[in-house]
């Protein structure tokens, strides 16, 4: 399978990444992409943009070096109840949106707590995809998780970073495999990015896919085989 897309990426206005929108679709054109989502951190995040930045996306271009861009917010989930740092009518006008738990937004909670955070931030209708559900320092209920993308129609998040052994997450080898041993008896989709934070990381998915291939996972429940079954699950398109 051709793997087409990456679509939660960081620039230099998140604070802690390392590039800019040119540099990273130039990369993503370098290494044969279709499309690009660049996710800015929302404004939770400390060192991310103010709100005018996510405003103000309308006025960039959505093509670059023959790349298809997306621009939009990696959330951040404050609470059990599924509250986002962003408001609706910005999140509404944004090409796609993320929401993760953050260490520095959101202390962990019991498993029941950070289930509860998944579910009522995927009942919103402008969230698209939930990042890196793997890390283990908040604990979840991985079956709920995978009912509840099926019931709201979210993707969720094979995080190629939460896998590489220089990331802080903690869990992810053994928390991916069952978050999709349920996706497969569900058949839910998945998305593989790389949640790079420099353009030497756009795109690789390896760890992803190394965990994809050992466990038989089926090509068809992956998005990242065509920009097309993207855009089923991002606001962009949800909105025309």
């Amino acid at each position: 399978m051709r793997d087409v897309l990456d679509v939660h990426t960081h620039t230099l206005a998140s604070g802690h990444a390392y590039n800019t929108i040119r540099e990273m679709a130039k990369s993503a054109s370098e290494k044969g992409l279709e499309l690009l989502g660049i996710t800015e951190h929302a404004a939770a995040m400390p060192g991310a943009p103010h709100i005018f930045y996510f405003e103000n996306m309308k006025m960039l271009d959505r093509e670059m070096y023959g790349i298809q861009l997306l621009f939009g917010a990696e959330l951040n989930i404050l609470d059990s109840k599924g509250t986002v740092d962003l408001p609706q009518q910005v999140l509404k006008n944004l090409d796609l949106t993320v929401a993760s738990l953050h260490i520095p937004c959101i202390k962990p909670g019991s498993k029941e707590e950070n289930t509860s955070a998944y579910l009522e931030t995927m009942k919103n209708p402008w969230i698209n995809i939930i990042g890196h559900p793997d890390d283990g320092r908040y604990p979840v209920d991985y079956l709920a998780l995978v009912q509840g993308a099926k019931e709201y129609g979210v993707l969720l998040e094979v995080n190629n970073n939460s896998l590489d052994p220089r990331c802080s997450r903690q869990g992810g080898q053994e928390n991916v495999r069952t978050m999709l041993r349920h996706c497969m008896e569900y058949q839910v989709p998945v998305v593989l990015d790389s949640d790079a934070h420099t353009d030497a990381l756009v795109g690789f998915h390896q760890y992803a896919w190394e965990i994809i291939q050992e466990m038989n996972f089926p090509e068809e429940l992956i998005v990242n085989r065509s920009t097309e079954e993207l855009k089923k699950y991002v606001n962009k398109y949800k909105n025309l």
